[in-house]
């Protein structure tokens, strides 16, 4: 797994942009006579790797938030720096808080890391030259470089994430209507269903809550009413549909990024929403028991062990301790995944420590660390999705040339030592701790989102029943059962890979789980098949599709069936079903009796 080198397409232009607001600030600092202050604002620079696949009004605010964030952070290590016996809860504190906010906003990688690096850094910068309130605002400056750098494609293509996100979107659409029929299709499903949740994210919940009827963003959305129509034909689909389906969801997508002038397409008016909200997704996190929160607790514990195992054994920079442990803990990855990310990190740190070295014993000055680092970060973005492990030695490499500050360091062996101790620390006790917190969160999860995916179903066959798809009660019903189904593969793709034992009781649970996401599915393409209708027609629909007790007789159905995914107990299903669902109603309960035995 260290060497196996995994596709990302089109790189190097966002590598580019990376390694030019690395070097603008250096560049800069030499040219007024302070590198060292240019190596500083290096740290907001890092505000370039957030962001990319944002509409650029959203992102406009979304970077200058992350640039802010970075002059705070810096802030607080500098004045923990004040306060010896502070540094270390200080980094955990921030590690914690930063962990809990990324993960419950879904803020893409880096994600936490580098804020939590950021404040570390804090601590340890030696520049008596600068206040607080300077160094702050040479961090912000960065993060100004990094703005308009990701910025300037506003103005050449004004709605190119827009066009991208509908591009992919019909690309997975168009792959899951070629999957219908074949061992394939869950998977295929399922990566449609969450492609699209991003598209309907940056097509409605990063935009204005008006757009011109008339205009790209109008015409955009009305492509993915269209893809979604697709979906749903797939969805309902007993057989495998004609190879057509597929051509017109990849057609869809080649207009999405060159679209023509004369298309007739206006705002549907009525769109799905994409990702809950900021208030939604805060809400939802701080649930007991909540990933988010699991995380968080992980690398609060994690971060203070090992903080105080460096400080015990007199390591100068004990955060880098704090920073490995974080490092393979923040995303919330799987024991399988975790484990591989901590060899990965030290097999790359080791070796990158030769890198590193060989940089600071050659001492490039003025605008050769420029160069050096926009090298080294173009290499590191270009590579890190690939193999990460590789990318560590050029990561090791540049945070090491930015930590020299630009001066000569008196014992490169004994830095590099240190560092090397620093990971190997960092990582080991991240491993234990996660290992140690692991088996309640895999038995207990799956079950858990099973239920609440459920309770989803009955919460849109009210409504659906009547004929009501278009109120917003029921779209809001519909758009919190999306965000359930997707959810409960996530929680299966994160638990399975738990220890052999845990890992062996939630993969029993998969027929259940892919049943109720196919169910869930199920009702929403006939959701969707009945607002394309009309409202009118969408009545008569739900009539002939629940009768006069269909609804009622669901709801009890989906109501036993979560008790007996709580509890383990076979499930009694008397009463006959709506016929639109009563396959996957069946093989739910099938599936829950085989598990329960």
């Amino acid at each position: 797994m260290l060497f196996q080198f995994r596709d990302a397409k089109r790189r190097w232009p966002f590598a580019s942009r990376a390694a030019l607001c690395m070097g603008i600030p250096v560049v800069v600092g030499w040219a007024v006579g302070d590198t060292s202050a240019g190596l500083m604002a290096t740290l907001g620079a890092f505000t370039a790797l957030y962001g990319s696949d944002r509409p650029y009004l959203n992102r406009a605010f979304y970077l200058a938030l992350i640039a802010l964030a970075f002059a705070v952070a810096v802030s607080v290590g500098l004045l923990a720096q004040t306060t010896p016996w502070t540094v270390v809860p200080v980094i955990a504190m921030m590690a914690m808080v930063a962990t809990f906010l990324c993960n419950a906003l879904r803020v893409s990688p880096p994600g936490a890391f580098m804020f939590t690096l950021v404040c570390a850094a804090g601590t340890a910068i030696d520049a008596p030259h600068l206040t607080i309130w300077h160094t702050a605002l040479l961090v912000a400056a960065g993060g100004g470089v990094a703005w308009l750098a990701h910025m300037i494609g506003a103005f050449f293509w004004p709605r190119g994430p827009e066009r991208k996100a509908v591009a992919t979107a019909a690309e997975a659409v168009a792959r899951f209507i070629e999957a219908v029929g074949t061992p394939a299709q869950d998977a295929a499903r399922h990566h449609a269903a969450l492609t699209m949740q991003e598209s309907w994210t940056t097509l409605v919940r990063f935009q204005p809550p008006k757009p011109r009827p008339d205009g790209t963003l109008s015409r955009l959305r009305a492509m993915g009413r269209e893809l979604n129509q697709l979906f749903a034909e797939a969805m309902n689909a007993t057989a495998p549909l004609p190879e057509s389906a597929a051509i017109k969801a990849r057609h869809i997508g080649a207009e999405a990024q060159k679209p023509h002038p004369e298309a007739e397409r206006t705002d549907p008016g009525h769109v799905p929403l994409g990702h809950p909200g900021v208030l939604a997704s805060l809400r939802e996190s701080l649930r007991p028991w909540s990933p988010a929160l699991l995380v968080t607790l992980r690398v609060g514990i994690a971060t203070a062990i090992a903080g105080t195992i460096g400080a015990m054994l007199g390591l100068e920079r004990a955060y880098w301790c704090i920073a490995a442990a974080m490092l393979i803990l923040h995303q919330g990855l799987d024991w399988a995944r975790t484990l591989q990310r901590g060899l990965e990190r030290m097999a790359g740190t080791l070796v990158g420590l030769l890198l590193a070295g060989a940089i600071l014993v050659l001492q490039p000055e003025g605008l050769w660390i420029a160069v050096t680092l926009m090298a080294l970060q173009f290499t590191i973005e270009m590579i890190v999705i690939r193999n990460y492990a590789l990318a560590v030695i050029f990561i090791t490499a540049a945070a090491l040339t930015i930590a020299a500050g630009g001066h000569p360091v008196p014992d490169v062996g004994h830095l590099l030592w240190v560092r090397g101790v620093d990971t190997v620390i960092g990582c080991v006790v991240g491993l234990t701790v996660f290992a140690l917190s692991r088996p309640r969160f895999a038995t207990s999860r799956v079950p858990d989102e099973l239920v609440r995916t459920l309770n989803a179903i009955a919460a849109v066959i009210g409504p659906m029943s009547r004929g009501d798809v278009l109120t917003p009660t029921a779209r809001a019903a519909r758009h919190d059962l999306q965000h359930r189904a997707i959810t409960l593969l996530q929680a299966y793709d994160r638990s399975v890979g738990s220890s052999p034992r845990h890992g062996e009781q939630v993969e029993r649970m998969w027929p259940a789980v892919v049943t109720t996401q196919r169910l869930a599915y199920r009702v929403l393409s006939t959701c969707w098949a009945m607002e394309a209708d009309g409202e009118a027609k969408a009545r008569e629909t739900a009539l002939s599709l629940f009768g006069p007790n269909g609804a009622s007789a669901m709801r009890d159905a989906l109501l036993e069936l979560g008790r007996s995914a709580r509890n383990q107990k076979q499930p009694a299903i008397a009463a006959p079903l709506p016929a639109f669902v009563a396959t996957e109603m069946q093989n739910l309960r099938d599936s829950l009796v085989t598990e329960s035995n």
